[in-house]
């Protein structure tokens, strides 16, 4: 009897812990430019994107607002990056070696930033993608804001491999649009997509204030705030997206696991501890697959469907990963695991994350 009344205090607490951190502020739609007489600057670094490249670049071209200008920082990719960017009409910087103390994506963004000539600075990485009324709905939030905005993109997979990240990108939904981040002075960026207008940015020092670190996005925002300028984190949904690791299953366990632990030390108490206790209640609901001839079989099966229904609810506006990742979770759980482990034995053995064929120290942004 206890047991069960154990297993239904988790699963339950569980379940409304991820109600509780997850909020629907999507992006606003807005067809009007909200720049005004502003020159807008895209940055995109890029290291061996050939792949999604063309998706942005396409994407930025059919926009309602253009920008007054994009930028391409090929960096050091030895495929078709630079030709694919060339032939698409915008400016490529070309990539140099990197300095010491600094991280790969950083210095390319900031020799993006060294070249821009815009008013507003728009950062992308290479796999997003834009819907028409994107740039114009990104410029309007910047500008209601009064500060910097950031996009936790729509999460478009393919493969199944992809799909194994249902766990992450939902932890990563609740730890942007938890309520108790609101006022948290180290509230994060979400640095796949990340406006500022050029005055704030600088104001800060920009990237080469967090030159050095794996989590420059996080770490970005905590300095915005310091500096007493706004920021805002927004679901992309229908406006922004991305397809995060096409390249293949290695590529999406190096991208996750490079800031899988580290992550969490910018994070409010509760966000982690609401974030501990839907995780907890997930894994305790899918311990249902091997509890079927116990007592304890019908209050897990329960907890299994109620956590079904809530990942099919919430990935609407996180994702697309098809019905069978969802209905089968025990795998999203496995892999999220397995990668949180691999993520601890990088940070704690290692002392280095590995990301884009480049070992980064942590903390220290040394390449090995």
């Amino acid at each position: 009897m206890w047991g069960s009344v154990w297993i239904w205090m988790v699963v339950s607490v569980g379940c409304a812990s991820g109600f509780l951190l997850f909020r629907r502020v999507k992006l606003p739609v807005s067809g009007k430019p909200g720049a005004g007489d502003k020159r807008v600057t895209v940055i995109i670094p890029a290291r061996n994107e050939e792949s999604n490249l063309p998706h942005l670049l396409d994407s930025l071209m059919e926009q309602t607002v253009r920008p007054h200008e994009i930028i391409v920082v090929d960096d050091l990719s030895t495929d078709r990056t630079r030709e694919i960017a060339e032939s698409c009409g915008v400016s490529v910087i070309a990539g140099s070696p990197l300095p010491e103390g600094w991280t790969g994506k950083n210095w390319a963004v900031w020799n993006g930033y060294l070249r821009a000539s815009g008013d507003i600075l728009v950062f992308l990485d290479a796999d997003i993608r834009l819907a028409p009324n994107a740039l114009a709905s990104l410029l309007r939030a910047r500008e209601r804001s009064g500060g910097v905005v950031s996009v936790v993109p729509y999460h478009r997979t393919q493969k199944l491999y992809e799909r194994l990240a249902l766990v992450f990108n939902l932890l990563g939904a609740f730890a942007f649009t938890s309520p108790f981040e609101r006022n948290n002075p180290r509230k994060g960026l979400y640095g796949s997509c990340i406006v500022a207008a050029r005055e704030d940015y600088e104001k800060i020092d920009g990237h080469e204030s967090v030159k050095s670190e794996v989590l420059d996005d996080l770490l970005l925002g905590s300095k915005f705030r310091e500096a007493g300028i706004p920021t805002a984190n927004y679901l992309g949904y229908r406006l922004v997206s991305f397809r995060m690791y096409p390249q293949g299953i290695r590529s999406e366990i190096e991208g996750f696991s490079k800031g899988a632990v580290l992550s969490t030390s910018t994070l409010n108490r509760w966000t982690v501890v609401c974030s501990a206790a839907w995780t907890a209640g997930l894994l305790v609901s899918e311990s249902a697959l091997l509890m079927v001839f116990t007592p304890w079989a019908l209050p897990l099966a329960i907890g299994y469907v109620l956590y079904t229904v809530q990942l099919l609810y919430l990935m609407r506006y996180v994702g697309f990963f098809g019905i069978v990742v969802p209905l089968i979770h025990p795998l999203a759980a496995l892999f999220f695991l397995i990668v949180m482990l691999y993520s601890l034995y990088q940070v704690a053995v290692l002392g280095r994350v590995r990301w884009k064929g480049r070992d980064v120290r942590v903390g220290s942004g040394r390449k090995r």
